[in-house]
């Protein structure tokens, strides 16, 4: 898949209730809402007041909860957790919410993002005796929340959160409580709401919709919002931070149209986007096609401000997941036709113009073109509602290193010549902004020009847990040598 995959990989997606009757299936609704952002596996944590009751599985939300599964988590409190690999392999340990069972009693996590400064926390609670199970950044969380208190004021919840760096939003729950966390900076996104009067999170707004609870607000960054028995009540963690940086890839990508994110409807950014492109890049065609499903509304923008009919001529198979068998080296392009089908006739002669919200390596992109030149397109303009992709995310999205993004070794033209195109257009980072109707210093936008809000150790990839600094141990080994240096003793 590493090999020709051109989308970025989502994140991950969470999601919380407080105190419903029915909170395994309002969980269970929820991540299905959150689907997309994340499809490797899935699961839900329930408490029913003294015992926490877990699934959790590879698999995609209907496949992992199936049978008996839902009815067997009992309890009027859940977290839920849909997730992408983005730091930590992709196998069933690592599967979320995690739990611990510590002296502060029982504590389940829910993550969406990464931390930059995992690490140097993770060699720092190993010297100390701490003992892992995963290899996934978010288990630092739990073992900094676990650990005793230092002294009689001590505050687990805020020294854990200020001792963490990067992007986090969390949904975590206690025996007595759920707990919402976001960055001081807002990578990640975080939504409130209600449902018969009861409170829910989720990482998007879309998910109220479908379970038909009331969006109340978004979590603000740097907030840490409790809820139980007496209520919701919250805090601001980072009184000082001020700068804001929330991941502006949201809006062109990785969001559901229908969410809304600090009160923009992401539908109309990208709408806006495609509009914004048509006045940057105005070109004479005969047709707008989006690549589905991620091209869609910039497609529609353009072609509703330029005036140029939009067409729906790539088909898209909605039955293939990421399971589906790769090809072999000598039939690689099977696996974009599979994906997309073209209605050959529609584009035959014509001027096309493709609209799609990104290239990360190029291969897909440089795989339609083709289709499209063979069914006999007389031009094929390229046009991508967000800048070029220069830059490696170290905040949660699995954009590859510098090395493997095509935009940050090659110019425009080499791209398109790279690609087959007739032209390419990219939208600048101004017309991006200026879509989400928002200022330019509410965002990250790190992957496109470089300017990184929080620090983090260049030299330091982003699976570096999962590999040991040392060999693995071996007691024989040690006991062997012992009894060694006893005897020369």
């Amino acid at each position: 898949m590493k090999g020709i995959q051109e989308f970025p990989k989502h994140y991950c997606g969470v999601f919380g209730v407080f105190d419903h009757p029915n909170a395994a299936e309002i969980a269970y609704y929820g991540l299905y809402a959150l689907q997309h952002r994340g499809q490797e596996s899935a699961g839900i944590v329930t408490a029913d007041g003294s015992t926490f009751h877990s699934h959790r599985e590879m698999g995609l939300v209907p496949q992992v909860f199936k049978g008996n599964a839902l009815a067997e988590l009992k309890g009027r409190n859940a977290i839920g957790h849909t997730r992408y690999s983005t730091t930590g392999a992709s196998h069933v340990q690592n599967v979320q919410p995690l739990i611990v069972d510590c002296n502060r009693g029982k504590i389940a996590i829910a993550h969406n993002g990464n931390l930059t400064n995992a690490a140097i926390l993770r060699e720092e609670l190993e010297a100390g005796g701490n003992i892992f199970q995963t290899t996934i950044d978010s288990e630092i969380i739990l073992h900094l929340l676990a650990r005793p208190n230092l002294t009689a004021d001590s505050n687990p919840l805020l020294e854990t959160i200020r001792r963490i760096q990067g992007a986090f939003s969390l949904v975590m729950l206690t025996e007595k409580e759920m707990i919402g966390v976001r960055d001081p900076h807002g990578f990640r996104p975080l939504s409130l709401g209600k449902l018969d009067g009861k409170w829910v999170l989720s990482s998007e707004s879309c998910a109220f919709d479908l379970i038909q609870a009331e969006f109340v607000r978004d979590v603000r960054p740097g907030e840490i919002v409790i809820i139980d028995e007496k209520g919701m009540r919250s805090m601001d963690a980072f009184p000082d931070q001020k700068r804001r940086a929330f991941c502006i890839f949201e809006y062109v990508y990785f969001s559901r149209p229908d969410s809304k994110i600090a009160g923009v409807n992401v539908y109309d950014s990208r709408i806006q986007m495609g509009r914004q492109l048509a006045r940057e890049h105005a070109i004479e065609a005969d047709m707008v096609v989006p690549v589905p499903d991620s091209g869609n509304y910039a497609a529609l923008g353009y072609s509703l401000e330029s005036g140029i009919p939009y067409h729906m001529a790539f088909v898209r198979n909605h039955y293939v997941g990421r399971s589906f068998l790769q090809p072999s080296q000598t039939t690689r392009s099977l696996d974009v036709r599979v994906k997309l089908n073209l209605v050959s006739d529609l584009v035959k002669g014509k001027r096309v113009i493709i609209v799609d919200d990104s290239i990360v390596r190029g291969t897909t992109s440089q795989s339609r073109i083709k289709i499209l030149k063979e069914a006999g397109a007389e031009a094929v303009h390229v046009l991508i509602s967000c800048p070029p992709h220069k830059f490696s995310c170290v905040y949660g999205i699995d954009f590859p290193d510098r090395s493997k993004l095509l935009a940050a070794n090659a110019s425009p033209e080499e791209i398109c010549q790279h690609l087959g195109a007739d032209s390419i257009g990219y939208l600048s980072q101004e017309g991006m902004v200026k879509a989400t109707n928002q200022p330019e210093e509410a965002f990250c936008m790190a992957c496109y020009n470089g300017d990184y809000p929080v620090a983090y150790e260049s030299n330091v990839d982003k699976e570096i847990i999962e590999r040991r600094t040392v060999d693995s141990v071996s007691f024989g080994d040690l006991l062997d040598k012992e009894a060694s240096q006893s005897k020369l003793i």
